[in-house]
């Protein structure tokens, strides 16, 4: 794993916007531990604990969980991406557009995504060796990087999400 952190910004945007989630832990072990935790989130919530939003204009854990189904898949393509270009350019996505559809998944589904997807990528990770974990790649808004810019990206983004679930179902069953 390479060592220290990627901690510059580019014009303002940091190259990772969730590294202050990870600190200067090893993304590996989140990204392996993610999905047993969050399944022990929500294992004692009923359908209507899984759609209360926290507050209004907020996520419940379904639309959270949508979410991070989604990512997974985009975070899956830009690794391959990397690792099978010469100096890619990653393509943005706005989430809230992409949120905008997350009625038409349900808790269940959006799981099943993501634990599938986050499994198969597991495995692609355990393919990388350390000339992999250095190959460049630009994400337009934030700047060039490296492979493990990314992992690093998707460990501090299961670490922020699993927190506000934990936020949510700790308010939901004291409630």
């Amino acid at each position: 794993m390479p060592a220290g952190r990627l901690r510059d910004t580019v014009f303002g945007m940091e190259l990772n916007p969730y590294e202050k989630f990870l600190g200067d832990g090893d993304p590996v072990p989140v990204l392996f531990t993610t999905s047993s935790k969050l399944q022990a989130l929500v294992a004692e919530l009923s359908d209507e604990q899984l759609e209360a939003p926290p507050a209004p204009g907020k996520w419940c854990i379904r639309e959270i969980v949508a979410h991070l189904a989604d990512c997974e898949l985009a975070f899956g393509f830009r690794l391959r991406q990397t690792l099978a270009s010469e100096h890619a350019v990653m393509q943005p996505f706005d989430q809230e557009a992409w949120a905008e559809r997350y009625s038409a998944y349900d808790f269940a589904s959006s799981l099943e995504m993501f634990l599938a997807t986050r499994n198969w990528n597991l495995k692609l990770l355990g393919t990388v060796n350390a000339t992999d974990q250095h190959k460049p790649t630009t994400h337009p808004e934030r700047g060039t990087m490296i492979f493990w810019t990314i992992v690093e990206t998707m460990a501090g983004h299961d670490v922020n999400h699993l927190e506000q679930v934990e936020r949510i179902a700790s308010s939901l069953v004291s409630a």
